[in-house]
């Protein structure tokens, strides 16, 4: 199969390459797209209690063997020395130069056993390491379902759903037979739904009271039913919720989902890492969409400092790839994470293009305009680029159109700033109609966004770090 590095000699570089990708828009696999309508959807999980169906959108990677907790804290910045059985936490790769690769959640069902759940850019990486460096780990890996399966038969590993909202414990108590254990934030427990014992892990992505289970994929119907008749016998009304409303809820709550893979330039391991990638696989057919253009695909690559992920860091740790890196970078001013909230009048003037002659502007879509893998739309004080918006949707619940992004070191909260919508040239993008481009203000604001997700997380997450930081 040919690599990603003959891929790339291809294109003038890698940013026309992915600026050209042809894989259309990124879809969230297999679960139907709205169950009720996308406006109540995400309404429950403010006001009663919603249902999000995991199993299909993410890869899994189980890593086990003698070797496998020095493995993963040396390809993670984490600390692993406070890492109990039982718990999870949200574990993040970068590369030898100390850009990020993605993320996982990861966690710890053996001494010698992890799960790690989330995009396939942490996952390449990780197969990849374990052979390049000869580790003593087993690796088992069950990509995302098919975006377009045609019809075909999916099967999983593990079934995975998550019971969130205000009214989601009635729930989570009724299908467990009576009161739960009290389980701290991201650590794990067992409990009942029906006749099975499920692991549950204590989360909360929209910002409200939950947990997240799984189990054998075969179990999975039986599971549902249990589920959504433990709801009707407590009296909640739990509304499931499609794939439309379900990428929108980390705007409420101020987690980037999609930052691109720092590994496109780089020698050593990052070029043996280039040759290793298929020229099908996600680093290859992904695609960069958004106005800000850059001949230089470092431009686009984001630090752990930039993300908000930089407590993370395990200084103390012997080692690990990109330590030196992220040493250097440490005392130096970075950009941090925001979220931004575009003018109403703004988003109206550009959708009214859509009703007139001529050449519109730039759709925006609802409730997301997912157009591409990742977004990097510029964000301007006058003529000078402060910030970069990364991820962005509509949300029911505050009545607005945010994203998410990062801004230089001496923006603040409240600063309004614009944000150019619609890319400057046309592109071989399926997703990319013809359209010219538009200027949209927008107010800087905290991530998280919503009061009730920076205020109900538990302290010394990376959301209320995130926001004391900001503020």
């Amino acid at each position: 199969m040919p690599s990603l590095s003959e891929l790339m000699k291809k294109w003038k570089n890698p940013v026309e390459m992915l600026r050209n990708s042809r894989s259309g828009i990124y879809v969230y696999p297999v679960v139907a797209p709205e169950f009720a309508n996308w406006r109540d959807e995400q309404r429950a999980w403010r006001e009663s209690a919603v249902l999000f169906d995991q199993s299909h959108h993410m890869d899994e990677l189980i890593v086990e063997g003698p070797q496998a907790t020095e493995f993963l804290s040396h390809h993670g910045i984490n600390r692993f020395d406070n890492f109990g059985l039982n718990r999870a936490k949200h574990y993040v790769p970068v590369t030898p130069a100390g850009h990020v690769i993605g993320d996982h959640i990861i966690f710890r069902e053996r001494e010698d056993k992890y799960v790690l759940v989330g995009r396939a850019p942490t996952a390449n990486w990780l197969m990849f390491a374990a052979a390049w460096g000869n580790w003593n780990v087993r690796l088992r890996h069950d990509p995302r379902s098919p975006s377009r399966p045609e019809g075909e038969r999916v099967l999983r590993v593990h079934y995975r759903y998550q019971i969130q909202g205000p009214e989601a414990w009635k729930v989570i108590e009724k299908m467990n037979g009576g009161p739960i254990p009290d389980i701290p934030f991201f650590h794990v427990d067992w409990i009942n739904v029906g006749s099975k014992r499920v692991q549950a892990l204590r989360h909360g992505m929209s910002g409200a009271p939950g947990l997240e289970i799984w189990g054998p994929y075969e179990d999975k119907s039986y599971i549902l039913s249990t589920i959504l008749q433990a709801a009707e016998d407590a009296g909640v009304n739990l509304v499931r919720c499609g794939s439309r409303a379900y990428s929108t809820n980390t705007l409420e709550s101020g987690w980037i989902p999609s930052p691109l893979p720092g590994i496109y330039t780089g020698e050593g391991m990052l070029a043996d890492y280039r040759d290793w990638l298929g020229d099908d696989m996600y680093e290859a057919v992904g695609s960069i969409g958004g106005s800000f253009v850059s001949d230089n695909i470092e431009d686009y690559y984001m630090t752990p400092f930039d993300l908000g992920y930089g407590f993370y860091i395990g200084w103390n740790k012997d080692d690990f790839i990109g330590k030196a890196a992220l040493q250097e970078m440490k005392d130096k001013p970075h950009r941090k994470k925001v979220t931004f909230e575009w003018n109403r009048d703004d988003v109206l003037k550009v959708i009214a293009t859509a009703f007139e002659d001529g050449t519109p502007m730039k759709w925006i879509d609802f409730p997301q305009p997912n157009y591409a893998s990742t977004s990097a739309d510029m964000v301007l004080e006058g003529d000078r680029m402060v910030g970069l918006s990364m991820f962005n949707g509509y949300s029911f619940n505050e009545r607005a159109l945010l994203s998410l992004g990062v801004v230089d070191p001496d923006v603040e909260v409240g600063d309004v700033l614009t944000l150019k919508w619609g890319e400057p040239e046309p592109t071989m993008k399926t997703s990319t109609e013809r359209h010219r481009q538009a200027d949209i203000r927008v107010r800087v604001c905290p991530a998280p966004y919503a009061r009730q997700a920076r205020e109900s997380y538990a302290p010394g997450s990376w959301r209320t770090k995130a926001e004391k930081a900001a503020g």
